[in-house]
C-alpha cells in the first residue's frame, strides 16, 4: 500500500504550493507518512502541525495513517471515508482513500464495512486490479472462498500474470476442495516466481492433503529458508510441528 499512497502526490499536493510556501509539500508528505508509520505518535503531531499550516488533504491523510498505527482503526477508517467523500481529486484518488479505509476496517475485524468501502471504490474505478485483490482478500478473511475465487478470476483476466492473485485463488480453491484447480494456480505461480514464499507454503499444504509428507516438508523448509521472518515462514513452522506430532 505504501507505494500506492505515494503515487497520489501529484494529485493531492498541487493546490498547496501557493499556500504553504515555507514547506516543500511533496517532501513534507513523504516525511509525514513515513513518520506516521514508524512512529505514529510523532506522525500524528506532525500531521496536526501541518494542518495548521494549511496542509489540506495530505495533512489530514497523514493524520489518518497515524491513527491506524495508534490502533484507532475505526476513527482512521471514518476519516478516510470522509476524505474520499469530500475530496476534490479524481475518482481514482477517492477510490484509493476508500481502499485505505477498508484496510483499517479489516484490521478492526469489521469485514462487512471493509467490503462496503471496496464496493464503493470499485464503483468509481471498475475492475481496478488492486481493489479487486483487496476485495478478494477481505472475502477470504470472511471465509467467502467461492466469491473470492470469482473476484480473482476477474482480476486475472485483467492481469493474467499477477502471482499474488494466483496464490490467493489457489488457496480459495483448496478450501473449496478443488485441489486440481488449486494445483494449477500454484504451479503457474511458481513458474513465474519459483521462490515465492506464499506459493511454496500453499503447495506444501496441498501436498500434505495428498499425503505427500516429504513434498510438504520440502516446500515448507524452502519457505523458511527464503523468508525466515515472514508470516509464511511462521505458518510453515507451525505446520511442520503439527505434522511431526502426528507422525509420532
Amino acid at each position: 500500500m505504501t507505494l500506492r499512497i505515494l503515487l497520489l502526490l501529484s494529485i493531492l499536493l498541487a493546490p498547496l504550493c501557493a499556500t504553504a510556501e515555507t514547506i516543500d509539500p511533496r517532501q513534507e508528505y513523504r516525511a509525514c507518512l513515513q513518520l506516521a508509520r514508524s512512529k505514529p505518535e510523532d506522525g500524528w503531531e506532525e500531521a496536526i502541525a501541518w494542518q495548521s499550516l494549511e496542509g489540506g488533504e495530505p495533512a489530514r491523510h497523514c493524520a489518518a495513517v497515524a491513527l491506524i498505527g495508534l490502533g484507532k482503526l475505526e476513527e482512521a477508517a471514518k476519516r478516510l471515508e470522509s476524505l474520499a467523500q469530500h475530496s476534490r481529486g479524481t475518482e481514482a484518488l477517492r477510490a484509493e482513500m476508500l481502499a485505505q479505509a477498508a484496510q483499517a476496517w479489516l484490521h478492526a475485524d469489521k469485514i462487512e464495512l471493509a467490503l462496503a468501502d471496496l464496493d464503493t471504490a470499485l464503483g468509481l474505478v471498475p475492475n481496478q486490479p488492486d481493489l479487486l485483490l483487496d476485495k478478494a482478500m477481505a472475502m477470504a478473511q470472511a471465509a467467502h472462498y467461492k466469491d473470492a475465487a470469482e473476484v480473482l478470476t476477474t482480476l486475472l483476466a485483467v492481469q493474467p500474470n499477477r502471482v499474488e492473485a494466483m496464490v490467493l485463488r489457489g488457496s480459495a480453491y483448496r478450501y473449496l476442495d478443488k485441489l486440481e484447480l488449486a494445483k494449477e494456480d500454484i504451479s503457474r505461480a511458481l513458474v513465474l516466481e519459483p521462490n515465492q514464499p506464499d506459493a511454496l507454503l500453499e503447495r506444501g499444504m496441498i501436498r500434505r492433503l495428498e499425503d505427500n509428507k516429504a513434498g510438504a516438508r520440502e516446500d515448507w523448509m524452502k519457505v523458511i529458508t527464503a523468508a525466515p521472518d515472514s508470516v509464511a515462514a511462521d505458518t510453515a513452522r507451525r505446520n511442520l510441528e503439527i505434522m511431526d506430532v502426528k507422525v509420532k
